[in-house]
């Protein structure tokens, strides 16, 4: 039995069984096959997931993926590893759940180490991503901390590295989110702590890793749809998108001299426990991805192909670039 077959086993067993229930609803969508059911399963990408709206909910932030309703599917029990991140190391940060936790799965079933980075409180959905990536045969480190300090980062990056005996593939995914319907309602409090989290992080972490990184190496940094299309309740968090869009852009022209590849990814609505902690405006859940040409939100398992794309040598061109995932919408 290989490292995957193991880890698939383990997950639909045991203690991992409650994970399994997160991929329930998409395992029930109709699928057909191509060429008259002799070709390869396809699914419509519009009912792939749940089309029904979010029931409204809110816990304290950061929140937890575990008390979500309905739970998030990160990938748990449909990811297939195939070898592609074979005996890399990889530190992502806001790893514990969401967007973080399917690359995180992601990259242990290609074969990768990984480190992940949480806030404190996030620890019960940290240690259930750590069974996951150990179940794939893959060593875990688990670095709690608040990243708003650049003491927290440089310790973070460095706890990785010592962790996992280097680091060649660092993804800058944290975030913190809270939509408000007016300016005046966004207080200098609650704009400083979004730059802390999603913007000054990004700087320094991949300042802190680079001189570890060698050749080959890959930083790939989340942003959003809202880098290009600003919603008018996120002006803040879509500010510091595009801000780390242009850095995308700008750090990927510096570090080709250093042989390191900078790219992004840049969602649409997802569903993560960012939604469920003040990302949406109160009593407007049930909107959350309706609008979208799918009519539907997506899930963070649909995005971690392109976390392990962008990561694998196979993507060995392409530096400096943002590639998409928003249900339909356009933009990169």
């Amino acid at each position: 039995m290989n490292d995957y077959e193991a880890s698939r086993r383990a997950v639909l067993t045991g203690a991992a069984a409650g994970l399994a229930a997160a991929a329930a609803p998409a395992a029930a969508q109709g699928t057909q096959s191509a060429a008259g059911g002799t070709g390869p399963v396809l699914r419509d990408p519009r009912t792939k997931y749940r089309r029904e709206p979010f029931p409204e909910q809110r816990q304290p932030w950061p929140a937890l993926a575990s008390k979500m309703n309905p739970r998030p599917d990160h990938g748990e029990t449909s990811y297939r590893g195939s070898g592609k991140l074979a005996g890399r190391r990889a530190l992502i940060t806001g790893g514990d759940s969401g967007i973080g936790r399917a690359a995180a799965i992601a990259y242990a079933r290609e074969g990768a180490d990984v480190a992940i980075n949480y806030y404190p409180t996030e620890e019960p959905d940290a240690r259930e991503v750590k069974q996951l990536i150990e179940q794939a045969g893959r060593k875990a480190v688990l670095l709690p901390a608040d990243i708003r300090t650049q003491k927290a980062c440089e310790d973070t990056v460095r706890k990785a590295i010592a962790g996992l005996g280097g680091l060649d593939i660092l993804v800058n995914n944290a975030a913190y989110q809270q939509s408000k319907a007016d300016i005046l309602e966004i207080t200098d409090e609650q704009f400083v702590r979004t730059y802390e989290t999603n913007v000054f992080h990004v700087f320094r972490f991949s300042k802190a890793a680079i001189p570890s990184l060698p050749p080959g190496a890959v930083i790939l940094n989340t942003i959003s749809v809202n880098s290009y299309d600003p919603g008018e309740e996120l002006i803040d968090y879509a500010s510091t998108k595009a801000a780390i869009l242009n850095l995308t852009k700008g750090m990927a022209k510096q570090l080709a001299k250093k042989g390191i590849r900078v790219n992004a990814v840049a969602p649409g609505p997802i569903w993560t426990p960012l939604q469920v902690a003040g990302g949406q405006l109160p009593g407007k859940m049930g909107e959350f991805g309706q609008d979208t040409p799918y009519g539907r939100a997506g899930q963070p398992a649909e995005l971690a192909s392109l976390y392990v794309a962008l990561a694998s040598d196979e993507a060995s061109y392409s530096s400096g670039t943002a590639v998409g995932a928003h249900g339909g919408s356009g933009n990169p």
